[in-house]
């Protein structure tokens, strides 16, 4: 079977986000000679990674770094981590990768930082317009562009990729994935990514804390509480956990240690071998409820019980799915399960089978996996995933390398 002939080169690429994803998708289009900009929202590179800085990654420097990105510092004669034993934090990854990626003459000049795109749309076009018919490419893509001094402008490309991730629209905590009777009103109690540990001391110690989800990033949350409680007296950390009997995501006979090592930390609180933290399965959030100096956070089980816990501060970590507002006037076909594009959402939910696969066994689903029917329009990364939560960098470079290969060299 032959590879499909490649469409043509496009006159201009806009890439969404500076992180990992983004910043290889920048090298393959420098390679390509292809015109490209890159948008960045945060002061520097990597704005989301940094926001979780201080937390470390489960997979070693080896499978974070893309073969492109290897090269491409390489021949600047610039040092890159190689370690598969060695796992960086984010902050590491932001310092050690992206910077110096970001200061190649390749892509210094094509970077616009702490500038975001607030909506993308086709020039002349609605979304309604031209339905499945594959005219829509003949009108460029029009976006709109809020520079650091907040005045708008237009930008215009022929292909878009979102590279934008998710870190920063996390889940509320209520019930069934929407805000809580009182959540909104108690916003300033509630923290919505990791505790940094700088942060944990002056925030949650001597406190009662909530901590509310159970996957990965809730489980680095609670060994980091529990620990504190340890070192200070007076800390108490109830964990709120919808499932009744979390398996906490194991994999039998992990390879990546740290990943196995919360597992097992999530089952010793569960039941009770650490002092300050009491875990509290089958619960869901039914409301919450300010008052002079505390939350009251009613939590109710299965068989309809109800539990009032009087708390200081909450800890939500409930996951994170991307701005598809971004693109709302665009033909992007959804999953109703994910949020994530269709065809690729399908793609990963297949290849679960009977149940969660362990994300080290992915491969990028190919190219029309993440075509959607708007015309040359890809989102790449985290945000390809939605809800699904095994995205990992490597697989993110390899979707980069599908994209750029269904096109011709400029």
């Amino acid at each position: 079977m032959t590879a499909p002939e490649a469409s043509a080169a496009p006159r201009r690429v806009t890439i969404l986000g500076a992180g990992p994803i983004g910043l290889d998708a920048a090298l393959a289009c420098a390679e390509r000679g292809w015109p490209f900009t890159v948008f960045e929202a945060g002061d520097r590179v990597g704005g989301n990674v940094r926001t979780w800085g201080h937390v470390r990654l489960f997979t070693p420097w080896s499978m974070n770094v893309s073969p492109r990105m290897r090269d491409a510092l390489d021949r600047a004669g610039i040092a890159v981590p190689t370690g598969d034993h060695d796992y960086p934090s984010g902050a590491e990854l932001a310092e050690r990768l992206l910077e110096p990626l970001a200061a190649l003459p390749v892509l210094a000049d094509h970077l616009r930082l702490r500038t975001a795109v607030v909506a993308i749309s086709r020039q002349g076009m609605l979304k309604n317009d031209e339905i499945g018919t594959g005219r829509r490419a003949q009108h460029p893509f029009r976006l709109l562009v809020a520079a650091p001094d907040g005045t708008e402008s237009v930008h215009t490309a022929e292909l878009v990729i979102d590279a934008s991730g998710s870190y920063t629209r996390p889940n509320t905590l209520g019930d069934g994935g929407i805000p809580a009777p009182g959540e909104s009103s108690v916003a300033d109690r509630i923290t919505r990514t990791i505790p940094a540990p700088a942060a944990l001391c002056a925030r949650y110690a001597g406190r009662r804390v909530l901590l509310v989800g159970a996957g990965k990033s809730a489980q680095t949350a609670a060994r980091d509480l529990a620990a504190l409680a340890e070192e200070h007296p007076g800390t108490e950390v109830i964990w709120a956990v919808r499932a009744p009997d979390p398996d906490w995501g194991e994999v039998p006979a992990d390879v990546l240690p740290q990943r196995q090592e919360l597992v097992e930390v999530a089952r010793a609180l569960t039941v009770g071998e650490r002092a300050g933290v009491r875990v509290r399965t089958g619960v869901v959030i039914d409301a919450l409820r300010a008052t002079r100096d505390t939350v009251v956070v009613t939590l109710r089980a299965d068989d309809g019980t109800r539990e009032d816990v009087e708390v200081d501060q909450i800890v939500a970590l409930t996951g994170f799915v991307g701005d598809t507002d971004l693109y709302r006037q665009l033909q992007v076909h959804e999953c109703y399960a994910t949020a994530a594009p269709m065809n690729l959402s399908a793609a990963l939910l297949a290849g679960t089978g009977d149940g969660p696969a362990d994300c080290l066994a992915q491969t990028s689903a190919g190219v029309d996996a993440l075509r959607v029917p708007e015309p040359n329009f890809f989102v790449l990364g985290m945000k390809s995933y939605g809800r699904n939560n095994t995205f990992l960098l490597r697989v993110g470079y390899e979707q980069v390398d599908e994209v750029a290969g269904a096109y011709a060299a400029a």
